[in-house]
């Protein structure tokens, strides 16, 4: 039997839930404001026990969102910030595999790829990348796999912003190394960007380059 005070926390869990499920934009919006300040740099079980055992069911809440509105630039940011707390969480290897379950790379990916989008929004999503790429060689694979270098290589020959720039210059390094099955597509994607019209974008990618030997 559960106790009066775990049932106490499911149910704040469920009206949490509720809330999310009934709120508009607006709403949703502050709700995901009071998450990230609450939440930043907590680990799987402090996520956990803030959720009642139940963070993935927010987190598929999140996950679902992206899905519908990432075009559409809705909350974008707080969106994606807010994914990126359950994918930095320390022991949480469970989110991540949630999160790709769901075509998370993919949705990513073609996130730098919408022009009408905001800077702030694609740096997001390479954060993103990153953390999916840190979790090891496979998943360094599954974004190669989906044509992720070509992405990358393209937003860093167009992208305006400097650290959105040197983020994926980090990422791009960072698939290069200890994925051998992929490492000439990266060198080839990195080459690739080196006609662009961005002296900055040619100097990051001759870094990498060099980075990489």
């Amino acid at each position: 039997m559960t106790s009066v005070k775990e049932q106490e926390a499911i149910r704040k869990l469920m009206v949490f839930l509720q809330e999310w499920d009934s709120a508009h934009k607006v709403a949703r919006s502050r709700i995901l404001d009071n998450f990230i300040k609450s939440n930043n740099g907590k680990t799987e079980p402090e996520l956990e026990l803030e959720f009642s055992q139940g963070a993935s069911l927010f987190l598929a809440r999140l996950t679902a969102w992206l899905r519908m509105t990432y075009m559409y630039s809705t909350c974008l940011n707080k969106l994606l910030k807010s994914i990126g707390i359950f994918l930095s969480a320390a022991s949480g290897r469970r989110y991540l595999i949630e999160f790709l379950e769901i075509g998370g790379v993919l949705i990513l990916l073609e996130i730098l790829g919408l022009n009408h989008l905001k800077e702030e929004d694609k740096r997001e999503s390479v954060k993103l990348l990153q953390l999916v790429a840190d979790a090891g060689r496979k998943y360094k694979e599954l974004i190669c796999e989906s044509y992720g270098v070509r992405s990358l290589a393209e937003f860093l020959a167009a992208s305006n912003s400097a650290e959105a720039l040197e983020d994926v210059q980090v990422l791009l390094v960072s698939l290069g190394r200890g994925n051998s099955k992929y490492q000439n597509q990266v060198y080839k994607g990195l080459i690739a960007v080196l006609p662009c019209a961005s002296p900055r974008a040619q100097q990051l990618a001759l870094q990498a380059l060099g980075a990489m030997q």
